[in-house]
């Protein structure tokens, strides 16, 4: 009896507490050379067998901040640096030339610098990076993308990285990777397999804990991606058209990947 008074006691205070699990899909926008992306993972540091009971690998504060955090990975190996022309522009190049991995062809469709007055700054380029990613949810749910700051990166950036923050339920589009470049003076070296972003998802709770699933491409969702994708070419702050596509949106989007 008391058993059951304790179980439905701890359920109940488990309920009050809003610590539920938020369903949240994610899919590449296409199949075009996704096969060169890894699947968004949680993050796994490399930590050595702990030696104390107060080690930080024990630290439950820590473990939950990391558990809450995926890591994307970058799919090439690039070497870049933005030189000067005999004009005074400034150009990308491809610092292994033939010897890369990457053709030129497919280095221009995947990484692009921004026009000049797309710029923070006037001096800093903007270099960004397409990914095939797309994250979505029937709840409320925000997406917050970083650079990835718990792995330590041997080849540094030159720049830092744009970090952006929008609601998947509404806006379900790709993401970028941008980086403000800094030092030009400096290449930006990109290795396949390392830490490229973090994604961290921002529920209603903060006490909600998040299940990230593979979805399913869906004609109603390619539907709805078509309709909110490119706006920026014609309106200026696309936040203001979250209220139309919120109308627009079909009740459910979000349809589990069969295995």
């Amino acid at each position: 009896m008391l058993s059951k008074l304790f179980g439905k006691r701890a359920k109940d205070e488990d309920n009050e507490s809003g610590s539920g699990r938020v369903t949240v899909g994610w899919l590449f926008k296409d199949d075009l050379a996704s096969v060169i992306w890894d699947v968004p993972k949680p993050i796994n540091l490399e930590q050595s067998k702990p030696t104390s009971s107060k080690s930080a690998q024990l630290c439950p504060a820590a473990l939950q901040f990391d558990r809450m955090h995926y890591v994307i990975n970058c799919p090439v190996d690039l070497h870049l640096r933005i030189n000067k022309t005999a004009d005074g522009q400034l150009q990308l190049s491809n610092v292994e030339g033939p010897m890369s991995a990457v053709r030129s062809t497919g280095l221009k469709k995947l990484l692009v610098m921004s026009p000049q007055h797309d710029w923070r700054h006037p001096m800093r380029p903007v270099l960004q990076l397409v990914t095939p990613f797309v994250f979505l949810s029937d709840d409320p749910v925000y997406v917050n993308q970083f650079p990835p700051f718990l792995h330590f990166n041997k080849h540094a950036w030159p720049g830092v990285q744009i970090c952006v923050r929008f609601p998947i339920d509404v806006w379900p589009r790709p993401h970028m990777w941008a980086i403000a470049c800094h030092h030009l003076s400096a290449d930006l070296i990109l290795k396949r397999g390392e830490p490229l972003f973090y994604v961290r998802f921002e529920t209603q709770d903060p006490s909600s804990m998040v299940r990230l699933v593979e979805a399913e491409r869906t004609p109603e969702l390619e539907s709805y991606i078509k309709q909110i994708t490119d706006v920026t070419n014609y309106v200026n702050q696309s936040f203001q058209l979250f209220k139309t596509a919120r109308e627009r949106r079909p009740e459910k989007l979000l349809v589990v990947k069969r295995s």
